[in-house]
């Protein structure tokens, strides 16, 4: 990958491993055409809008408010609430309450200011990741000039949680069959939906109406007010990405040092975005079956083995598990079920260091018939604890979804159309994904926003990250974003997973951190391996 291999900075929280693949569950709508570079950029799309410059009367109290801040129980972090409108154009409709986490700033060297960070999802917990690993993994340079950030998004952790079914439920709606092969099938899955979008509606509805990323973006503005900050200093992965990138449209003249790792394209139709997701998913599943048959010992075939016929090998497990679930010596005797076991494969495709770890579990599962490796994995995918116990990130992931674009899918025959274009895009994972995507069809509210591009005009240099084998967020979302947005400097890794900051590549961390600490961007089209 590259020529000096730094140590792996490892992301803990389970939110890093969802973040971006839970986007199926809702994407956008609008027609792609070509831009410069080749890129698809939604012609059709509108662009996003700035807001005035000036801030509205009724906002005021708001960008005035001075944070309590407190001990966290996190040995050198700092905590608030930060109050924004639930609706902005009603300020006075009613408040949510934001939580905020801060770790100072450690010196030597003068205060650059804040750096706000968000791992993505939408649903991952930005104060959950501060204080896992960013507040303590980033660089040291860098932790020493910016007091490090992270504010839940509204309807995240600990901002107002959006709250749809308990553990019990949960493990229910998991394990629901994604590839459903007769009517009876598709109705299950089409009642699990409505469940789990009942369950939503009948918790906070007013919340979930006013939970779009608009709003998130609208409400760092208010955080990076109340920090002192003139500009926003901002690193986002995944759908983080796509936060940052709305910020930079809003308020280009607020937009100060971002950096946009693992980037959305936010002008593509929800198919298509969907479409070349999946198509990204089987990029890494060649990465990793290469690998895996490469190393002797590999579960899907011997040396020698081709990627397609690993996939046809994995693609028949899955079938047998689909007929009979397998046993995962559970607690809660659960049993690894053909949706488990996929989500579980899904999981370890962010990440080329989780590879070894499920060679071991397909190993285990197809060849002595015990899926507790693959159960693990899909835990950690939907953030489910040893208790039973679930975060919210599947319920704020969907509420996001559902509420900032139109649905992907309207009807189960709107799937079966596509089904052969899914399967084309990835024999393994195509119908589950395709499937996955009509969960917005039967979302209790409607969707608010559009598809747009987004150009920002005015904004500072804009650090836009792409990942040539990023599964969750392919390559071309990034030259996208990046041919859309004015200011972008598009900065490539060549390599596997899922976001390039901080995941041991030199070249790529030497370059956002000149970025960060002196403001010098890379050089647009920079590469780095």
């Amino acid at each position: 990958m590259h020529t000096r291999r730094t140590p792996r900075r490892t992301r803990t929280a389970a939110a890093l491993i969802a973040s971006a693949a839970l986007l199926l569950a809702g994407c956008s709508s609008g027609t792609p055409t070509t831009s410069r570079a080749g890129s698809p950029v939604a012609g059709a799309a509108a662009a996003l809008a700035p807001l005035p410059g000036s801030t509205p009367a009724a906002l005021a109290p708001y960008y005035a408010q001075e944070p309590a801040w407190r001990d966290c129980g996190v040995p050198g972090f700092q905590c608030a609430t930060v109050k924004a409108p639930l609706d902005y154009a009603e300020p006075s409709a009613g408040d949510v309450r934001l939580a905020v986490a801060r770790k100072k700033a450690t010196g030597p060297g003068k205060r650059l200011g804040s750096l706000l960070v968000n791992p993505g999802g939408p649903g991952g917990s930005a104060v959950g990741y501060l204080q896992m690993y960013a507040g303590i993994g980033y660089p040291a340079e860098v932790r020493a000039r910016y007091d490090m950030v992270a504010v839940d998004p509204r309807g995240v952790a600990r901002s107002e949680p959006v709250e749809c079914l308990n553990g019990p439920a949960m493990d229910a709606y998991t394990r629901t069959d994604i590839t459903p092969d007769d009517e009876k099938e598709t109705e299950a899955l089409v009642s699990a939906y409505r469940t789990f979008a009942e369950g939503c509606g009948a918790k906070k509805p007013e919340l979930l109406r006013h939970v779009s990323t608009v709003e998130t973006a609208r409400d760092m503005d208010i955080v990076r007010a109340v920090l002192g900050d003139e500009k926003l200093t901002y690193v986002g992965a995944s759908y983080g990405t796509l936060l940052g990138a709305t910020y930079a449209g809003l308020f280009p003249e607020r937009t100060g040092r971002l950096v946009l790792d693992g980037a959305m394209d936010p002008s593509l139709s929800a198919r298509r975005l969907n479409l070349e997701q999946t198509e990204g998913f089987a990029t890494a599943f060649t990465a990793f079956a290469e690998d895996c048959v490469r190393r002797g010992d590999c579960p899907l075939g011997g040396k020698g083995t081709s990627p397609e016929k690993a996939g046809e090998n994995l693609t028949a497990f899955f079938e047998k598990l689909d007929a009979r679930p397998m046993s995962a010596g559970d607690a809660d005797g659960r049993e690894l079920t053909e949706s488990l076991a996929t989500m579980g494969v899904i999981a370890a495709m962010y990440d080329e260091a989780a590879w070894q770890r499920l060679r071991e579990a397909l190993t285990s599962a197809m060849k002595e018939s015990d899926g507790a490796g693959l159960l693990v994995l899909s835990d950690s995918y939907y953030e489910r604890d040893a208790g039973g116990a679930y975060s919210n990130l599947m319920s704020a992931n969907a509420a996001v979804n559902c509420l900032d674009l139109p649905p992907a899918f309207e009807s189960p025959d709107d799937v079966r159309a596509a089904l052969p274009d899914f399967e084309k895009a990835s024999p393994v994972f195509g119908e589950g994904l395709a499937w996955a995507a009509l969960n917005c069809a039967y979302w209790p509210v409607r969707a608010t926003g559009e598809a747009q591009r987004i150009e920002a005009k005015g904004a500072a240099p804009i650090v836009v990250v792409g990942t040539t084998r990023d599964p969750a967020t392919p390559y071309r979302w990034a030259k996208g974003l990046a041919a859309q947005l004015s200011s972008a400097r598009l900065l490539t890794y060549d390599g596997d997973g899922h976001t390039a900051y901080g995941r041991g590549s030199a070249c790529v961390d030497a370059a956002i951190n000149t970025y960060l600490l002196k403001g010098t961007p890379p050089a647009d089209g920079k590469r780095c391996s």
